[in-house]
C-alpha cells in the first residue's frame, strides 16, 4: 500500500510482563507507558510531511481508555483520566477505522498459538469483557468511517487473498459504517 506504518511497540513497555504477573500492582504504569508512547507517536506523525500519501496505525488513541477502565482501580482510573485529558493531542480524524473482531474463544486460541509466555495468563473472561467494551465503544463511535471485520473466517495477515478481499471491501465502502463478514 506504500503507506507509512505506525505500530504500538509493546516490547518497549518495561511494565508489561510484570502486569501479566500482578495486574493490580502494574496496571497503572503499564497503561501510562502505552498512553505516553501513543501520544508521542501521534505528535511525531503530526509534525511530519502533511502531504504524505497514507499512514496506517495499529491503534486508535480514543480507545486507550477502554483498557484503563478495565484494568485500573477507581482512584487510579481517575488519575489516568486526568492525565489523558491533559496530554491527549488533538488529532485529525482518521480516513477509516478498521475494527477486527473475533469471539473470545477464537482470541484465546490465537493467544495460545502465538505462545507468548506472558500472554498465556490472559483469561477468556477478561477477553469477553474487553470485547464487550469494544463493542460498546464502537457502537457509539462516529468520528470516522468504520469498517467492522469479523476475523473468524478471514486472515489478512497470513493470507494474501484475504488481504486483497479486505482492500476490495475498503474500496467499496459507501457508508460511514459497514460490516465485512465472509462465510466459512
Amino acid at each position: 500500500m506504500e503507506a507509512e506504518l505506525v505500530l504500538e511497540d509493546a516490547s518497549a513497555n518495561p511494565f508489561l510482563a510484570r502486569f501479566y504477573q500482578d495486574r493490580a500492582r502494574y496496571a497503572l504504569p503499564t497503561q501510562l507507558f502505552f498512553l505516553f508512547q501513543r501520544v508521542h507517536q501521534l505528535r511525531e506523525l503530526a509534525q511530519r510531511d502533511l502531504f504524505r500519501q497514507q499512514t496506517v496505525c495499529d491503534f486508535l488513541l480514543e480507545k486507550d481508555p477502554i483498557f484503563a477502565a478495565l484494568t485500573l482501580g477507581d482512584d487510579e482510573l481517575k488519575l489516568y483520566q486526568q492525565i489523558y485529558a491533559n496530554i491527549a493531542p488533538q488529532v485529525a480524524a482518521p480516513d477509516l477505522v478498521i475494527l477486527l473482531e473475533a469471539r473470545p474463544g477464537a482470541l484465546m486460541e490465537r493467544i495460545e498459538r502465538r505462545g507468548v509466555a506472558m500472554e498465556l495468563t490472559i483469561t477468556e473472561n477478561y477477553l469477553a469483557e474487553l470485547c464487550r467494551r469494544y463493542t460498546s465503544f464502537f457502537y457509539q463511535y462516529n468520528a470516522a468511517p468504520l469498517l467492522i471485520v469479523n476475523t473468524e473466517n478471514i486472515n489478512p495477515v497470513d493470507h494474501d487473498g484475504d488481504f486483497d478481499l479486505l482492500l476490495d471491501r475498503m474500496a467499496q465502502m459507501r457508508g460511514r459504517r459497514e460490516h465485512f463478514n465472509r462465510a466459512a
